[in-house]
């Protein structure tokens, strides 16, 4: 439960789905539906407001699964109990606010993260789980193929330069730079992290939290990072031009840097960084290695069922993705979802990465000198044998790992 004290008011849900008892109090309900969440491994649970209810829904390996309806006059007290345990006003209804709760449920202990935004029909909740303290994956257990750890290891056990992991929201960016942390942490190093949220915990690691009201931004805080003494230091986002110029500096002047950006793709963020205001040669000396991701949901391993690309998946691809219908002809042997009570009936279970590793060589340290645009770079990667994000996809589909719809779903194409 939030350690916090409520007061405990009765009340009544209906359930769609879950271990969740049909009579409880409000306290009751919420631990309930914060531990189902937690047991189901979810990232985030929102409760989302209707006209005449309130849904509960969960993100499961990326995905939103509708799990709870609640009865319309429960939705005041809940939301109630909800910004008591965050420290948010109770009396605000109309605008946004963010807190943090920390769980405890016997021995498992765990931060969130709350927002709380107004909508036409309530206030709609996002609690994001931050469930993985201390528990951050191995590298190797992550999706790498071997040529790829090789490169990673040349990178992370420089004494200097920039390691930048790059996507989209909710595609693994801070689990691969935690993963290299770990790998990285030593006694005789001076590790900190600036993070929004912080979320694991690493013993030796010095995680600071960036807070807006008392002016700890990433910028700031890495200028104050930057007088700690530090061997290596991780940025959770570069966002500004400000926080670039300071990480590519910082990179440059004898430090490990780790930090994700939000690009596309591995190429197009060397001119990102430049279009924020970092000069072609500083781009071009300080960054080791970056790494595009997208997590693709895993096929449950006890229902997965073997078949084959047929002639009218194969014309599907054709049209949608001719690059995928290149490497995947009729006939090519491959894994499907079914679904089973283990994976609830979704055929997938947990996630696999999909990378796309590109290594800052000689080369490309003088084309990104000379100003060589994104395609100019991305034709030399090629020649290298940079392996595409839709490529790691097929590999992963040719292993039984997961699922040609699945890397429809994840990946887009390099106009």
């Amino acid at each position: 439960m939030p350690d916090k004290n409520s007061t405990e008011e009765e009340t009544k849900t209906r359930k769609t789905e879950g271990a969740i008892p049909e009579e409880q109090t409000v306290t009751e309900l919420f631990d309930d539906i914060i531990k189902d969440a937690y047991d189901k491994q979810s990232s985030d649970v929102h409760f989302e407001p209707r006209e005449n209810d309130m849904i509960v829904r969960y993100r499961i390996d990326g995905i939103l699964h509708d799990i709870l309806t609640i009865a319309k006059e429960l939705e005041p007290a809940l939301i109630f109990k909800i910004k008591i345990v965050s420290n948010l006003k109770t009396d605000e209804h109309f605008a946004p606010q963010d807190g943090r709760i920390r769980f405890i449920f016997e021995e498992i202990k765990f931060d969130s993260r709350v927002s709380i935004i107004p909508t036409t029909h309530g206030e709609k909740v996002v609690i994001r789980l931050l469930t993985s303290g201390g528990k951050a994956l191995e590298l190797k257990d992550l999706g790498f193929d071997e040529p790829m750890m090789a490169i990673l290891e040349r990178s992370y056990t420089k004494p200097y330069g920039m390691i930048i992991s790059s996507g989209p929201t909710g595609s693994g960016k801070t689990t691969t730079l935690y993963s290299m942390l770990k790998l990285v942490n030593s006694r005789e190093r001076n590790i900190l992290t600036i993070e929004d949220p912080v979320e694991y915990s690493i013993d030796g690691v010095n995680h600071i939290q960036v807070n807006s009201k008392a002016k700890l931004t990433f910028a700031t805080g890495l200028r104050a990072l930057l007088r700690q003494d530090p061997n290596i230091i991780m940025i959770g986002e570069i966002r500004d031009k400000e926080t670039a110029q300071i990480a590519i500096n910082a990179a440059m002047t004898g430090h490990l840097v780790l930090s994700t950006i939000h690009t596309n793709d591995s190429i197009t963020t060397v001119p990102r960084l430049i279009d924020m205001g970092v000069e072609r040669y500083l781009v071009a000396t300080t960054v080791n290695v970056i790494v595009a991701q997208r997590l693709a949901r895993r096929l449950c391993p006890k229902c997965k069922k073997q078949a084959a690309i047929s002639q009218e998946q194969f014309e599907h691809l054709l049209k949608v993705r001719k690059d995928l219908a290149d490497m995947l002809k009729v006939g090519t042997p491959v894994f499907e979802e079914a679904g089973c009570t283990a994976c609830r009936d979704t055929g997938f279970k947990g996630r696999v990465g999909l990378f796309e590793v590109l290594e800052i060589d000689k080369d490309l340290r003088v084309k990104i000198s000379e100003g060589a645009n994104a395609d100019e770079l991305f034709d030399i990667a090629r020649k290298k044998g940079l392996l595409l994000i839709v490529e790691d996809g097929v590999k992963k589909i040719l292993a039984g790992d997961t699922s040609v719809s699945e890397i429809l779903r994840v990946t887009a194409i390099r106009e």
